[in-house]
């Protein structure tokens, strides 16, 4: 009778759980389908329409980068103290705004200034959409974090496909209605969260809590170096590797769309697969090192183009590209195990907000460090990278171990009474089926 109780109150908890996450999943789904849309061409659109030269544009790009940063800690602060929902609605408005404020930038300073401000609120909802989501992730945080990312990755794949139907047009109509459309975008997850995403009150913070404790956590502060050094793997096959086929091989042009696309396909197909498999920081860990080898396979693959005919170019980068996107969902899975396990329940915010300053840092970096370093080395410097990504991935599973043994030991369940002392009774708390740590409230 216990049993079956416990079951009936797990299917009834994961009903409850199932709205929410629903709704999330459909926001983000909804904001990264405007993504797809805007990234692709904004650039085109800044440069032929604005017709601010190349230079220009990339120098604010970089600037409004810099100054984003400076938002996620105090925006995840903010949602800890007042709950996650507000600052992620607040920040999305904001973004809309200033997405529709672009068509009517006729200057530099002016696309300066909307940039930052688009940047600052991005990095705000990255903070807080990550508090979000550890407090949606409920009995199985891990399957939801992997659907998330899979919709989201679908989300980017339809936008793009529709920009390719705005550049092929190539007029400033088409440009604007990208633009519009993105900011709809983000005026639409809001709406959609507002509705179904609840308003999680702030959970009760000990005594011991101060506003930049997350500082203080150096094995998280840690964790953060090694994710973000290990971020320089996203860039590598949407940067790197589509210059390197156009300067160093004979593969056809189409090539570069063929990468593209595989690398979206494998992401979509696997990250519910093997995503939801990796719920603990140690299985983090473990993950982390398989992402680092596969990494280790793909970079040398990538500069095997170079050395062969053209018609078999494709085929290796294809393949080279499958199997750093198997290594990628992997790392992206990690990434979830571990940036949201290691962080306290009541300080999520503000420890989503120090992963994501990291993280954007080392993005902003990555276009010097590869096209600098690598390209500049050749093969060579496509083995170091490979090897540096290898080394990384070696550094996770002693990372994460230190980090378990730095984490509060969990408070020991409730014995009902009439259990017995070898903790046998059916009906007693315990960890769930599978042995998994949860990795939020």
């Amino acid at each position: 009778m216990i049993m079956i109780k416990r079951g009936a109150g797990r299917k009834v908890s994961e009903k409850a759980e199932a709205g929410p996450q629903r709704a999330l999943i459909a926001a983000c789904f909804v904001n990264r389908v405007g993504n797809g849309l805007f990234n692709a061409a904004s650039v085109l659109y800044f440069t032929l329409v604005v017709h601010l030269p190349a230079t220009q544009v990339g120098a604010g790009l970089t600037i409004a980068g810099l100054c984003g940063l400076a938002a996620g800690l105090p925006a995840g602060n903010l949602a800890d103290r007042y709950g996650p929902r507000v600052i992620w609605l607040t920040s999305l408005v904001v973004q809309a705004v200033s997405m529709a404020a672009f068509v009517l930038v006729d200057s530099w300073l002016a696309f300066v200034l909307l940039a930052t401000v688009d940047r600052l609120a991005a990095s705000a909802g990255g903070a807080a959409g990550g508090a979000l989501i550890a407090r949606a992730g409920g009995e199985r945080p891990a399957a939801f974090r992997a659907r998330l990312r899979t919709y989201v990755n679908l989300g980017v794949v339809m936008g793009t496909l529709g920009a390719a139907v705005a550049l092929q047009i190539d007029t400033r109509a088409a440009y604007t209605v990208l633009i519009l459309a993105n900011a709809a975008s983000f005026a639409g997850a809001a709406l959609v969260a507002l509705l179904g995403v609840p308003a999680y009150p702030p959970l009760p913070r000990p005594e011991q809590h101060r506003q930049w404790s997350v500082l203080a956590d150096r094995p998280y502060v840690s964790f953060v170096a090694l994710y973000s050094a290990m971020g320089l793997q996203y860039q590598t096959v949407s940067l790197l590797l589509p210059i390197w086929l156009s300067a160093h091989t004979d593969a056809p042009r189409w090539t570069v769309a063929a990468v593209y696309a595989m690398n979206s396909g494998v992401c979509v197909l696997l990250q519910s697969r093997l995503g939801s498999k990796v719920e603990t920081p140690r299985q983090g860990g473990r993950a982390f090192r398989l992402a680092g080898l596969m990494f280790l396979l793909s970079c040398p693959l990538m500069a095997l183009t170079a050395d062969v005919p053209a018609w078999v170019a494709p085929v290796l980068a294809v393949l080279a590209v499958v199997l750093h996107s198997i290594g990628e969902v992997w790392e992206s899975s990690a990434g979830y195990a571990l940036g949201f396990g290691l962080a306290p329940d009541h300080a999520q915010g503000q420890y989503q907000g120090l992963l994501g300053l990291g993280f954007n840092a080392g993005q902003a970096l990555a276009p010097v460090v590869l096209t600098g370093a690598v390209l500049g080395l050749g093969h060579t410097g496509w083995l170091l990278l490979g090897l540096f990504f290898a080394a990384l991935g070696a550094a996770a599973p002693p990372l994460a171990g230190w980090a378990e043994r730095t984490r509060p030991a969990p408070p020991a369940p409730d014995v009902p009474a009439g259990a017995s002392d070898d903790g046998s009774d059916e009906g007693s708390a315990g960890p769930s089926d599978d042995g998994s740590a949860r990795l939020s409230s």
